[in-house]
């Protein structure tokens, strides 16, 4: 049986289904029609940072991530994905993000991050500004740049755009374009969950491309 929120090898899984028919034109305005979900992102990822802070002194000295705030934390990931995977994280749906923190299982774009019994004291002291650094020269070609707490700009945008320019003229979204833009992201949501102090498996240095999450001997219970 394949689970769902991981295994200690694989805690972070970020999967998308590629909606069609999607709209050639509607991604045009998605900059606008995202704007009240940026607003509540805004005030959501000042209180991801407070979180956070609390979280690291909880894990310094009990070695354990409180589930309340893992959980909220983990809404913040998930709202932020799909938000980007509507608009020009992806433009893989047309389908408007709810507002929610929760998992929402029917929306096209998942992300799934197990939450650890125990967490290294000693890695909570470095892992988030030392160890995750060849990660942030990685994803920052990747993004360009932080924006309302996702990214603005870079790669994925630039490829994104181009998938959007492609469904304009040919109403199709390029496949091997789709799996490449997952790939990307799949690897920043990995970093980030790491560098939130979510996890202590360190993201591997590698493109999984795809929408779902490529198949490893450990995810077998």
């Amino acid at each position: 049986m394949t689970t769902l929120a991981g295994t200690p090898g694989r805690p972070v899984r970020v999967n998308a289904v590629l909606d069609t028919p999607l709209s050639r034109w509607l991604w045009l305005v998605k900059w606008i029609l995202v704007i009240p979900h940026y607003v509540a992102l805004f005030f959501l990822w000042i209180g991801f940072t407070l979180v956070s802070v609390v979280a690291f002194f909880s894990i310094l000295f009990t070695e354990r991530y409180p589930r309340s705030l893992f959980d909220f934390n983990l809404g913040v990931l998930r709202w932020s994905w799909r938000v980007a995977y509507y608009s020009y994280g992806a433009l893989g749906t047309d389908r408007y993000p709810p507002f929610s923190l929760g998992e929402e299982p029917d929306y096209p774009a998942r992300l799934d991050i197990a939450h650890p019994e125990r967490l290294s004291r000693g890695l909570v002291l470095v892992k988030w500004w030392l160890l995750a650094v060849p990660h942030y020269i990685v994803i920052g070609f990747f993004l360009g740049g932080w924006h309302l707490g996702w990214w603005d700009g870079g790669l994925v945008a630039v490829l994104a755009l181009i998938a959007a320019v492609t469904l304009a003229f040919t109403a199709k979204y390029p496949r091997s374009l789709f799996d490449l833009i997952l790939g990307l992201n799949r690897w920043v949501l990995r970093v980030a969950a790491y560098a939130a102090l979510m996890t202590d498996v360190y993201p591997p240095f590698r493109l999984d491309m795809g929408g779902t999450e490529p198949y490893e001997p450990e995810d077998q219970l």
